[in-house]
C-alpha cells in the first residue's frame, strides 16, 4: 500500500509535534525521598496523605482516590462514591491502586513508608512535613505539590498571604501571653515545647512558651494537672486526639473540667483553646488546614 507523501509527513509532523510537547513539560519534582520524573500533567492522583489531598482540592487540582477511612471533619466530601478507597495509611490497596492505573501516587505523614512499593505502581512523590522547620518544609512542600500540577501561580498567592498573616501574628501588641500546648488522649495529657511537634507557635509565630524545655520538665512522661498548677501558663492550647481522629468529640473538655484546671489563670481568663484536631492532628500541613489553624491562633489572640 502506498501512502501518500503529503499524509506521511502530516503524520511525521504529528508525532514530532507530539514529542515536542511531552518534552516541553517534562520536569522532575524533588521531594522528601529523593527525585522522580513527571512526563505531563497528572490527572490520574491517587493521594495517600491527607495534607495532600487538603493542599490539591484547596489549589483546585483533581484526586481520583485517598484513603477514604481517614476522611471526614472538612474533608467528608472526599468519603463520597466519586473517590476511589485507596486503602488506609498504614495498609493501602495495592490491587485497587494498580487497577487505577494513576499518573500520580503521593505518599506523606503516616504513609511514607509506603513510598518504595509505590514507586513500582507508578511516579511517586512524598510530601511529609516533619521535624524542625516545620514552616520552611510547609512551604516547599506545597511549592512541589503545585509545581507537579501545574498550578504554581495559585499556591504563590495562597502562600504570600499565609505570609502576610503569620508576620502580624509574630509583630501584633497583642501577641503577649505565654502559652502551653498540651494534647489530650485517653485520659492522659502530654506538653508540647519549642521544637516539638506542634512546636511552631513558638518557633514561627513568637508565642512565649510558659516552659521553654518541656521534655526535660516532664522527662518524656505525661504531664499531670499539678504540673499545670506548677506552670500555670497564661494560655492553654487543647488539642483533643480522640476528636481528631474521630472517637470521643468532647473527651477534652471533660478531662479538664475539674477543680485544679479550674484554678489556672487560664481558666480563669478564659484562655483555655481547644483546637480543631483533625486540622491540627490529621491534616497538619494542608493549605487549608493552615487557614485553619492560623485562625485559630488570630482568635485567641485576639488579632483581628
Amino acid at each position: 500500500m502506498r501512502i501518500k507523501s503529503s499524509n506521511l509527513i502530516k503524520a511525521t509532523t504529528a508525532i514530532a509535534l507530539s514529542a515536542l510537547v511531552s518534552t516541553a513539560y517534562a520536569k522532575t519534582i524533588e521531594h522528601t525521598q529523593g527525585k522522580t520524573e513527571l512526563e505531563k500533567t497528572p490527572t490520574n492522583i491517587i493521594a495517600l496523605d491527607l495534607a495532600a489531598v487538603d493542599t490539591l482540592s484547596t489549589l483546585g487540582a483533581k484526586i481520583t482516590g485517598l484513603p477514604k477511612p481517614h476522611a471526614f471533619s472538612y474533608l467528608e466530601e472526599f468519603a463520597g462514591d466519586e473517590y476511589i478507597s485507596a486503602g488506609s495509611f498504614w495498609e493501602p490497596d495495592f490491587e485497587t491502586i494498580a487497577a487505577t492505573q494513576p499518573d500520580l501516587i503521593i505518599t506523606g505523614g503516616r504513609s511514607q513508608k509506603q513510598y518504595p512499593a509505590m514507586s513500582k505502581i507508578a511516579p511517586t512523590i512524598d510530601s511529609t512535613v516533619w521535624g524542625e522547620g516545620f514552616l520552611t518544609q510547609f512551604y516547599n512542600t506545597t511549592e512541589m505539590l503545585a509545581d507537579a500540577v501545574d498550578k504554581t501561580d495559585v499556591a504563590d498567592a495562597q502562600l504570600d498571604a499565609i505570609k502576610a498573616r503569620i508576620e502580624t501574628i509574630k509583630t501584633s501588641d497583642l501577641n503577649n501571653k505565654n502559652a502551653l500546648f498540651i494534647l489530650t488522649s485517653g485520659g492522659k495529657i502530654s506538653a508540647f515545647g519549642p521544637g516539638s511537634r506542634f512546636g511552631w507557635i513558638y518557633d514561627d509565630l513568637g508565642i512565649e512558651p510558659v516552659v521553654k524545655d518541656v521534655e526535660a520538665e516532664t522527662h518524656g512522661d505525661p504531664i499531670s494537672f499539678e504540673f499545670l498548677q506548677k506552670v500555670n501558663p497564661d494560655m492553654i492550647f487543647v488539642m483533643d486526639r480522640d476528636a481528631a481522629i474521630g472517637q470521643d468529640s468532647n473527651a477534652a473538655a471533660a478531662l479538664l473540667d475539674n477543680e485544679l484546671v479550674h484554678q489556672l489563670t487560664a481558666y480563669k481568663n478564659d484562655d483555655i483553646v481547644y483546637l480543631d484536631g483533625y486540622a491540627w492532628y490529621m491534616v497538619s500541613y494542608g493549605l487549608t488546614a493552615m487557614d485553619i489553624q492560623l485562625s485559630e491562633i488570630e482568635a485567641a489572640l485576639g488579632i483581628k
